[in-house]
């Protein structure tokens, strides 16, 4: 796989940042090794995706990238001339601007200037005295987590693997939905000089994945429950899924198609300051295979009762 980060989520490099992350979302939920547990390449594209998507979406990083300062692991690039500093430092600064005023006819150093030309090759002031740059805190990195849809309303732990190399175990709460963003303190990069100064911070951006029954409104947890004639006609008590597995949900007898019922605190948990969610069981009434004696009771009936199941419904001409 391509290791441009435009031709891994397959978007020109001015793509909006819409664009950058619809693209990432179709790819991470076809490339997803959990949906996709036949595909050995699945994993490895599903790792390449996610870090691209993670420079492209940071517009700093972006940009960087774009400038050729990083490339597409994040990872730095030489500026322009630094092999000329690397193998001759003193002939490259001689040679700049900087150093014209040391050539012939330039007037006499002092000691100001002498600790500018220092600070330049070596990062730091060498004057008599004088003080450094002090330790400079790591940078921040950028990461994505997709997370499975009952693993983010119930909250788990879950390791990402980092595109760099490592992993991160990160906690996530009950309740985390897609564009909520965790920082882990300290698990950026590292600082300078390490060891003295304060490593950056990890800042992990979530995508939930949809699932293929339950529907989450703001706490609530929706889903459809398809029933027979009979229990919608004569009530009764059937198994449905919640978050927290089955429970009985009682059917009252004569309930229609679309009837929704709740089942209270079997939504999204409870976490600080917030109340737990409901589920909402919306009953959708299926006729089942032929039913020969049901269909000779409804011809034979007499006297069935007379309505309009479309009344006032408009004529759609």
């Amino acid at each position: 796989m391509a290791d441009d980060p435009y031709q891994i989520l397959g978007v020109p490099r001015d793509a909006t940042e819409p664009q950058i992350r619809s693209a990432f979302l179709k790819l991470a939920k076809a490339s997803h090794p959990d949906l996709n547990p036949n595909d050995p390449g699945a994993e490895a594209r599903f790792k390449a995706i996610n870090a691209a998507h993670a420079l492209l979406a940071d517009p700093a990083m972006r940009a960087r990238f774009d400038r050729g300062e990083i490339d597409a692991a994040g990872h730095e690039q030489p500026p322009p001339g630094a092999r000329a500093y690397r193998d001759h430092p003193y002939r490259a600064h001689a040679e700049s601007a900087a150093g014209a005023r040391y050539r012939h006819g330039a007037e006499d150093a002092g000691d100001d200037d002498l600790g500018d030309i220092l600070s330049e090759l070596f990062g730091a002031q060498a004057r008599g005295g004088g003080q450094g740059h002090g330790p400079r805190r790591g940078a921040n990195r950028h990461y994505t987590l997709t997370v499975p849809f009952l693993d983010a309303a119930r909250g788990t732990t879950q390791r990402l693997t980092l595109p760099e190399g490592g992993s991160l175990d990160v906690r996530i709460p009950p309740g985390l939905e897609s564009g909520q963003i965790l920082r882990l303190r300290g698990k950026g990069g590292a600082g300078e000089p390490p060891g003295d100064a304060l490593p950056g911070d990890a800042l992990i951006e979530i995508t939930v994945l949809p699932h293929e029954r339950f529907r989450r409104v703001g706490r609530d947890i929706h889903l459809d429950l398809p029933v027979s004639v009979s229990e919608a006609m004569l009530g009764a008590r059937v198994p449905v899924a919640t978050l927290d597995g089955q429970v009985m949900l009682t059917i009252p007898p004569g309930s229609d198609s679309g009837t929704r019922l709740r089942l209270r605190g079997k939504g999204i948990p409870a976490s600080a300051g917030q109340e737990a969610g409901d589920a909402y069981v919306t009953l959708r009434v299926v006729l089942g295979p032929p039913d020969e004696e049901l269909a000779a009771f409804l011809r034979d009936r007499k006297n069935p009762p007379v309505w309009d199941p479309r009344a006032g419904l408009e004529d759609a001409a």
